[in-house]
């Protein structure tokens, strides 16, 4: 949303792109995974009504507009990018599978994988996760407003402090709310770790992958 209440902020969407096209000309393979909070959040949905299930499948399809929109961005900076979505709706976006968004970024190509798990009762986290430990890569990055995990929500509590590295265990254990229980359960019992870091501040995504102590590691 950037600046706006709702929908897509293009300000936002073109730093967004900015960042990302930056650490892909490092030669890194890149799968992104994008939630659709800004345009509709299924939970909020069936808190007002609407039956969870079409709530959850409304929130996929809002995933799938941000996708198309990075991905849009992406290509008008000379950047090739593929939407992959896991609920079928060609030409929208190719049907995913793993060795499809394997073989695009082998070939250098940026894959954005949407509509989460294609199911109901699942969050876009638990969507990263699932097709992070997919298509094995090495690290999830969770791109927050925050700079990281703090020992409570610093936008609340201003004498929360931050963790630098925090294992799976002790995040669960403190009830810290990184990402939902079943992806944070699917990252530790696949080794997948975790940085969360703020990208809405330009220059932050390559500045972690040069290896600056930016975010909050997770690992087991």
């Amino acid at each position: 949303m950037g600046e706006k209440q709702y929908g897509i902020d293009e300000n936002r969407l073109a730093e967004y792109a900015k960042q990302i096209k930056e650490i892909h000309e490092q030669g890194l393979q890149i799968g992104i995974v994008i939630g659709g909070g800004n345009i509709f959040r299924g939970l909020n949905g069936a808190s007002k009504g609407f039956d969870r299930v079409k709530g959850d499948q409304m929130g996929m399809l809002a995933t799938v507009i941000n996708s198309l929109a990075l991905s849009s961005a992406l290509v008008s900076m000379g950047t090739k990018a593929h939407v992959l979505t896991a609920i079928r709706m060609e030409p929208i976006g190719e049907f995913y599978n793993k060795w499809k968004a394997i073989e695009y970024m082998e070939k250098g190509e940026i894959v954005i994988i949407s509509a989460g798990t294609g199911n109901p009762f699942f969050t876009t986290d638990t969507g990263s996760s699932l097709r992070g430990i997919e298509i094995d890569a090495d690290i999830m990055l969770k791109g927050t407003r925050v700079d990281g995990i703090y020992t409570a929500d610093p936008e609340k509590d201003p004498t929360a402090t931050k963790f630098h590295d925090i294992t799976y265990d002790e995040v669960l254990k403190r009830g810290l709310k990184v990402m939902d229980l079943t992806a944070m359960c699917m990252c530790k019992d696949n080794n997948l770790p975790i940085i969360v870091f703020d990208m809405d501040t330009p220059g932050n995504l390559k500045k972690l992958l040069n290896g600056e102590n930016i975010g909050t590691l997770v690992h087991n």
